[in-house]
């Protein structure tokens, strides 16, 4: 098993990276890309079955394009996400490690998410079993994309990632639609009425609702109306109105139909607002160990300045500040930082305060002169990683320890060799946040040589 949950098989001097796996399978194999040092395909047909293997429990799996490892079982699960963190740190990162610690579990493995994105289609996505049997199926479809097809959605009945009642509330909304002949969504032409779900779920209780439709209809409101009437435990209740040529809202006004503009998240006695644009760690239960984790490798103390990079909306900054001196937030979405503020606010936290800018143009000599050189740093970049320019500034800070969160072990095994220069690796710790798929968090603990 290796890269992007993908299995790795050499014949005839060939590599050939394959999809839909287990180690240990026995299959024919059909190519479906030619590289000139690499090939990809998907198995054709089963002559073994690999002793890894267990009973996948989503009736769409195979089909869905989430939950790739249903096949595989948890522990089975850790143990590749574990091996893929040290493989891409020591294939990429080439710096000196200290023995990686054992992977932590998500606390749960099912209904572990708090956010989840449905779109609609009037041209759903039929299994094979569907077209074999020659039945003549609705097309009009509410569910997730299949893999490496942004146009075919497939249908979904139940859903394991997120807990009721997401599912309910999912399919209350498209049973309505069919009975009202409501236009679903052409991804090709994109036209129609009724275009993608969002459906928020807190451990507070609160419940979030966002319909994103291309075009005000005179339907819009009866259906909001059916959907806060049918389901009271929605405490947001909300809409968007996007003819854009992708889904992405955060340019556009979020319309609050009903309830608050927002839901609240709780971590260890803190209070986290999530607005219908705001980030936030999808898996809650996760995110409280991650950022456990986080605060144990920054050592604090009580008496330092620490520097949050990529604060988003303040949870990290916010969750470390009783133990720190004064904690500075540097986030590049502006909206991100009005939360945060809003998070120190509601949690009477006073020794925060978070600045919003493209990082590498914030984070400047005159920057750190002004708020001084910072105790630790943490920081939990995008998927890219770090730009060259923020790497570089945190060479000449030289704070005594960086705490570097990522959920993309290659980009983070690329700005550690960049920081290797002035930091040794302490301390890695893998933190698996999304069971049943080989995405990993992995947290490392930097001190200064």
């Amino acid at each position: 098993m290796v890269a992007e949950g993908k299995c790795l098989v050499r014949r005839e001097n060939l590599v050939i990276f394959v999809t839909q796996v287990a180690p240990g399978d026995v299959v024919d194999l059909r190519v479906t890309k030619a590289k000139k040092n690499f090939l990809e395909a998907v198995p054709t047909k089963f002559h073994k079955y690999s002793d890894l293997r267990v009973t996948p429990f989503c009736e769409h799996f195979g089909t869905c394009g989430g939950c790739k490892w249903q096949h595989l079982a948890y522990e089975t699960q850790l143990k590749f996400k574990h091996q893929q963190v040290a493989d891409t740190l020591q294939r990429i990162g080439k710096v000196a490690l200290p023995e990686i610690l054992p992977i932590q579990a998500s606390p749960d493995q099912t209904y572990y998410r708090n956010k989840l994105e449905y779109t609609f289609s009037h041209n759903g996505w039929l299994t094979n079993e569907q077209i074999a049997s020659g039945h003549n199926y609705e097309r009009r479809v509410l569910g997730f994309h299949t893999p490496a097809r942004f146009d075919k959605i497939l249908d979904i009945n139940h859903c394991w990632l997120q807990p009721d009642p997401s599912n309910q509330i999912r399919l209350a909304i498209r049973d309505y639609a069919l009975e009202h002949d409501l236009p679903f969504n052409n991804l090709v032409t994109q036209e129609g009425f009724l275009r993608n779900l969002i459906i928020r779920t807190a451990n507070s209780g609160d419940l979030m609702v966002i319909l994103q439709c291309y075009y005000a209809h005179d339907a819009l409101f009866p259906l909001l109306d059916y959907i806060y009437e049918r389901f009271p435990q929605i405490t947001s209740l909300n809409y968007v109105l996007n003819d854009k040529g992708n889904e992405t809202f955060h340019d556009l006004e979020v319309v609050c139909y009903k309830g608050e503009p927002y839901i609240h998240e709780e971590m260890e006695g803190l209070r986290f607002r999530v607005g219908p644009k705001s980030f936030y760690q999808t898996n809650s239960e996760g995110a409280y160990n991650l950022y456990k984790i986080t605060r144990e490798f920054a050592q604090l103390t009580g008496s330092e300045l620490v520097y949050d990079l990529y604060t988003g909306a303040g949870t990290i900054a916010n969750f470390v500040a009783r133990q720190a001196k004064h904690v500075v937030g540097v986030e590049y979405v502006e909206s991100a930082v009005k939360d945060a503020y809003v998070n120190s606010e509601i949690n009477g936290t006073t020794n925060t305060e978070f600045y919003a800018g493209d990082m590498k143009d914030v984070l400047n000599a005159e920057f750190i002169e002004k708020h001084g050189r910072p105790d630790v740093i943490i920081t939990d970049p995008p998927r890219a990683g770090m730009h060259p320019d923020v790497i570089a500034r945190l060479l000449e800070m030289r704070a005594p320890r960086i705490v570097y969160v990522s959920c993309n072990p290659g980009t983070q095994a690329r700005d550690l060799e960049l920081l290797d220069e002035a930091y040794r690796v302490v301390k890695v710790q893998p933190v698996d946040m999304f069971p049943h798929t080989h995405h990993v968090e992995n947290v490392v603990l930097l001190e200064l040589k």
